[in-house]
C-alpha cells in the first residue's frame, strides 16, 4: 500500500471510529456509502479491439450505462460482466477468441463504472442493469463473469430464463458478501455495533439481509451448466467461501482450481481461457 494511501486510511478510520462512538448508526451510514463507492482509475487508452467495437448504451434512473458490443449480429450471443472497480474494457482478450467460435459479445461498463453514468454500486442496482442488458440485447448462450459480477449474475439467473444449456464461467466471484463485508469492517477496524448498524441498514434498502446475497445460495435456483474457476491464492474472493459451495457437490457446476494467479491474472491467463472456451 501506498504511503499517502495508508495515510488516507488511517484518517478514514479515526473519523469513522469518532462518529461512531456519537452514533453507530450514523458510522453504518457512511460507511455504506464508502462500501457501494468504487475508485475510478485512469481511463487508458483503448485497445485496437475495443476501438473496432460497436458503442452501445441504455438509460437507467436517470444514468448513462455505456457498453460495446462485437460481431453482430451472430446466432450465439454472450455476456462479460466485470467486478468492482473494473470495466468491461479489461476483458478486451476474450474478444477475438469469442469470435472466432462464432459468438456475438456484448459487455457493459457497470454503473459507476468506466464510461458509464453513477457514483454508487450495489448488487440490486447490478442486477438492474443486467436485466435491462438481456432485455435489450439478449436473450444470451452464455455468460463470463468475474469477482462482483459473478455474483450479480448469480443473482441475474434467478429472475431470467435459462436452462442446462446456457452456460456460465464464473471466474474468482465474490462468493458471499457477508465476506466482503467482514473484509471492509476489519479494514476499517470498526466495532460490532456499527456493524448491526450496517447489516440493519442493508435490510431497510433492499429488504433482505446481508447473507441472501451470497451465490452459494443462488446456485440452487440455477440450471446453467457452470465452470467456476478460482485460484488458491486470490486475496480478494477466499478459496474457503468457495470450497463449501464445492462440497455442497452440485452436477451442474465444474471447478478449476488454479495456483498463483490471484483475484485479477487469472483471467488474463491463456489457460484461463483456453479451458473457457472449451467449456462453451
Amino acid at each position: 500500500m501506498k504511503l499517502s494511501h495508508k495515510i488516507a486510511l488511517t484518517y478514514l478510520r479515526a473519523r469513522l471510529q469518532l462518529i461512531a462512538l456519537i452514533s453507530p448508526q450514523k458510522a453504518a451510514k457512511k460507511a455504506f456509502t464508502l462500501f457501494c463507492t468504487p475508485q475510478r482509475g485512469k481511463q487508458q487508452n483503448p485497445s485496437a479491439i475495443i476501438k473496432k467495437a460497436e458503442l452501445v448504451s441504455f438509460s437507467m434512473n436517470n444514468l448513462s450505462i455505456h457498453g460495446y458490443r462485437w460481431n453482430h449480429p451472430s446466432p450465439k450471443k454472450i455476456l462479460i460482466v466485470h467486478g468492482f472497480e473494473s470495466s468491461a474494457r479489461n476483458f478486451d482478450g476474450f474478444v477475438l477468441p469469442l469470435t472466432d467460435k462464432g459468438y456475438e459479445i456484448i459487455a457493459f461498463d457497470a454503473p459507476a463504472h468506466g464510461k458509464s453514468d453513477g457514483k454508487e454500486i450495489t448488487l440490486p442496482i447490478y442486477v438492474q442493469a443486467l436485466q435491462h442488458i438481456v432485455s435489450e440485447y439478449g436473450p444470451f448462450d452464455a455468460y463470463i463473469a468475474h469477482s462482483f459480477g459473478g455474483l450479480a449474475i448469480a443473482h441475474l439467473l434467478e429472475t431470467v430464463p435459462h436452462n442446462e444449456k446456457t452456460r456460465i464461467v464464473l471466474i474468482a466471484p465474490a462468493t458471499e458478501t457477508t465476506t466482503a463485508i467482514d473484509g471492509f469492517f476489519h479494514l476499517l477496524q470498526l466495532d460490532g455495533k456499527v456493524r448491526q448498524a450496517f447489516d440493519k441498514l442493508v435490510r431497510d434498502k433492499s429488504g433482505i439481509p446481508p447473507e441472501y446475497f451470497s451465490i452459494r445460495r443462488a446456485v440452487q435456483n440455477i440450471s446453467a451448466n457452470v465452470l467456476w474457476m478460482h485460484d488458491e491464492q486470490d486475496d480478494i474472493t477466499p478459496l474457503r467461501d468457495v470450497e463449501k459451495v464445492k462440497n455442497d457437490n452440485h452436477p451442474h457446476i465444474k471447478f478449476i482450481i488454479s495456483n498463483g494467479l490471484g483475484h485479477r491474472k487469472i483471467y488474463r491467463d491463456k489457460h484461463t481461457v483456453n479451458h473457457i472456451l472449451h467449456f462453451l
